[in-house]
């Protein structure tokens, strides 16, 4: 009897010592989380005193890409050095208007000419690419993305289709491509200036007959690859009635009332707007005919 007793105090000798040990594991846990709340609160105060200087590094970092191009074109306009008698005659001052080019058919080799001459021109992309959108639809972007294999791996090349005019008269389209997308629009904007034409305006339709240059004189039509696109005069009030890229090329040539009708390949909108743009040529061809 008195054995069984010693057993049952050693028993009740020995919890009492795994208790205090647990409870030292958790004390240090406990100081090991202070020191860890600690540190989060420190790093918390540096990014709080951090953040007014981040918004001004991300808003100079992330710069669309129209807007990169625009302060490039001011900086060549600035340090431009002619090559060319016209770009010569333009830094002069002999030549002042950019009709004085285009009425005696003059080749423009440098786009700074434009850049002096029009300083209000705009562009617009077409969106020629695309990409998997939501549900399984195409996205349409306007940079289209291609890629070549190599031994080294794949090469990438972006292309872009740009539009550029003044709304009054005067547009023109060009293609360029490079590794990079800035460049990519930089090199298509300049070709669209070295590409512009004059666009003869009127109101040559019959429900009008208002003699304001809101629409084009007669019929025109124009095409490139399968794509055949016919434009009309329209009275107005009706607008463009046309698809969207040729809406595009339309308005920057200053034209608001158009009908329009396409047949072919749409889809390939390169080809589409470049249809367009030689409808509206087609529009001199005419009138040249008309006064032999």
């Amino acid at each position: 009897m008195p054995e069984k007793k010693e057993e049952k105090k050693v028993e009740k000798e020995d919890k009492p010592k795994e208790i205090k040990q647990e409870v030292k594991v958790l004390e240090n846990k406990e100081e090991v989380k202070t020191e860890a709340t600690q540190k989060q609160e420190k790093v918390v105060e540096e990014i709080v005193e951090e953040e007014p200087i981040l918004p001004a590094l991300i808003a100079e970092e992330e710069k669309p890409p129209e807007k990169i191009v625009e302060t490039k074109v001011e900086e060549e306009l600035a340090k431009w050095t002619p090559k060319t008698n016209l770009g010569k005659a333009v830094l002069r001052g002999e030549v002042t208007d950019i009709n004085q080019i285009l009425d005696k058919g003059g080749k423009i080799k440098e786009p700074q000419i434009i850049d002096k001459l029009i300083p209000n021109l705009e562009s617009e992309l077409v969106f020629i690419g695309g990409r998997p959108g939501k549900g399984g639809g195409i996205e349409r972007t306007p940079l289209r993305i291609t890629a070549k294999m190599h031994r080294s791996g794949r090469r990438y090349t972006t292309t872009a289709f740009a539009i550029v005019g003044n709304k009054d008269g005067i547009v023109g389209i060009g293609k360029g491509s490079g590794k990079e997308s800035v460049d990519t629009i930089e090199k298509a904007i300049k070709k669209a200036k070295l590409s512009i034409i004059k666009v003869p305006r009127g109101c040559g339709s019959w429900e009008c007959g208002c003699g304001e240059p809101h629409s084009i004189p007669f019929k025109t039509t124009g095409k490139e690859g399968s794509v055949k696109i016919t434009l009309l005069p329209a009275p107005k009030g009706i607008g463009l009635a046309v698809n969207d890229e040729s809406k595009k090329i339309l308005s920057l040539a200053g034209i608001k009332d158009v009908w329009g009708q396409s047949i072919g390949d749409t889809a390939t909108r390169m080809n589409l707007v470049k249809a367009t743009f030689n409808a509206l040529k087609n529009l001199h061809s005419i009138r040249l005919l008309n006064n032999m």
